[in-house]
């Protein structure tokens, strides 16, 4: 396990500033070698928006941690599996990867993970009320799929302004906590993210000074970050002295993962790609209901906070894992009906009320 070195506000200080230093450094560079989202198809922004955020988010935490951290073979691991991460996002960014391309340096990065840094899923809990099931030989192909979706769940979330890095602080931060709560030393890095996300939603909705030039995360953050979650999630869920059981695991990513696994569930009923994009995602539902940009990041937001609540409840409380597995299957299943019969919903609540 990595020893880390530092009170966690000092280098999640210092990652926002490096953060902030690292976006007014980019951009200027993204905006000449073209590295820019241009509008048009399903994106309705204006004018070319530098795709630097996960840039600097990345190479603020590296620093960070390079700076606050001894060195040791995970870190220097997960170092190599964030960059190649890095690299295939500002690849795809740029030139928009085929899909197969991305998902190998995915699995790269995972097994990089699971068979370098030997951090891998070898116990799922107790789920059935049974006693602890173990993963076996399956442990790390188990681990490997569950990156691979993480970081796509992550990615596929990116799609209003502030979104993306607003649920990854609320999984970072209730990942933060939990481990604060049990002394695990992986809890700064979770602090160090954070610090450098805060720099990048300044930027992304000009929080608090409008002046600052807009600039998105981009696939690279997006994939960076979704590899970093899953990578603490593991480290605070594994082993002989854990900071949350497993199945917490899926109340701190909830929404991502619901919306990840309901939409490609929907897009190969219908016969299309899971990975082609379009827009059908929960954000894109709240604004065709009439939701601002802004109140659908609020509302998916509030919800993903109150899911990460329930699962630090869980914790506190030692809910049973069955219950908890349960609760969580309970509200995926209405999530998918509701996203299922929205329009019905609305329909309805419409007459009732009177609306036309």
């Amino acid at each position: 396990m990595v020893e880390f070195a530092g009170f966690g506000l000092v280098p999640m200080t210092f990652s926002f500033l490096t953060s902030y230093l690292f976006i007014r450094a980019c951009k200027p560079i993204a905006i000449r070698v073209g590295l820019v989202d241009s509008p048009g198809g399903r994106k309705e922004h204006q004018g070319e928006v530098p795709l630097i955020g996960g840039i600097a988010i990345f190479l603020s935490a590296m620093s960070s941690l390079l700076l606050f951290a001894p060195a040791s073979t995970q870190l220097r691991l997960y170092l190599m599996a964030s960059i190649t991460m890095l690299f295939i996002g500002v690849l795809d960014d740029r030139y928009n990867l085929r899909v197969s391309h991305r998902l190998f340096s995915q699995a790269l990065a995972s097994a990089m993970m699971v068979f370098g840094a030997e951090i891998y899923i070898s116990s799922v809990g107790n789920l059935a009320a049974l006693g602890e099931v173990s993963t076996g030989w399956f442990g790390p192909v188990l681990t490997m799929i569950a990156v691979i979706g993480a970081i796509n769940a992550f990615n596929m979330v990116d799609g209003i302004d502030g979104l993306a890095g607003c649920l990854s602080i609320i999984s970072l931060g209730t990942i933060a906590l939990l481990m604060h709560l049990n002394s695990n030393p992986w809890e700064l890095m979770a602090l160090i993210y954070i610090g450098g996300i805060a720099a990048y939603l300044m930027f992304n909705n000009g929080w608090p000074n409008r002046r600052l030039k807009k600039i998105f995360m981009g696939d690279a953050g997006a994939m960076v970050i979704g590899f970093t979650i899953v990578w603490l999630l593991v480290c605070g869920s594994q082993g002989s002295d854990i900071s949350f059981r497993p199945v917490t695991a899926l109340w701190i990513i909830a929404f991502p993962l619901m919306d990840m696994a309901s939409i490609m569930y929907r897009r190969v009923r219908q016969g299309k790609s899971p990975f082609m994009a379009d827009r059908q995602h929960l954000h894109h539902i709240f604004l065709r209901m009439g939701f601002s940009p802004k109140q659908a990041l609020f509302a998916i937001s509030l919800g993903s906070l109150i899911m990460a609540a329930i699962g630090v409840a869980g914790e506190i409380y030692q809910v049973t894992e069955a219950i908890m597995l349960l609760a969580f299957l309970a509200v995926f299943s209405a999530y998918c009906w509701v996203i299922q019969h929205v329009w019905q919903i609305l329909t309805w609540y419409r007459r009732q009320v009177g609306i036309n």
